[in-house]
């Protein structure tokens, strides 16, 4: 019952900036990390940020200074600042979070992706 819900991917210009959203739900007793991983057109699929429960933060290097990883534990949502995006930011985004569910068990789960497209 556990459900990934993504949203705020779309078509922008070069430098331009989007919002991800990523919406936890279901039966959760704890979450212990959230990250976001993205694949483009014909590559494998790479991490871009990760962020735990504490606050500790990882970036791609191919990001960083342009993107920016947050959560709020209150709300179990992570969300994905992305600053001056470049033509070959353009991927499908996926949330992932690592949980411990009501019924004791701990998994990684996977939102099912939102596209992010930047082009003039």
């Amino acid at each position: 019952q556990v459900q990934l819900v993504e949203s705020g991917g779309g078509l922008v210009q070069p430098g331009g900036s989007l919002k991800l959203s990523c919406v936890v739900t279901g039966s959760i007793f704890s979450i212990y990390a959230m990250g976001w991983h993205r694949q483009a057109p014909g590559k494998q699929r790479e991490l871009v940020a990760t962020i735990t429960s504490g606050g500790r933060r990882n970036y791609a290097d191919s990001v960083k200074g342009r993107f920016t990883i947050s959560r709020d534990n209150a709300k179990n949502t992570v969300y994905l600042q992305i600053n001056s995006l470049k033509p070959e930011d353009t991927a499908v985004y996926y949330c992932n979070v690592d949980l411990t569910d009501g019924f004791g068990v701990r998994y990684d789960y996977w939102g099912q992706g939102t596209q992010v497209t930047v082009s003039s």
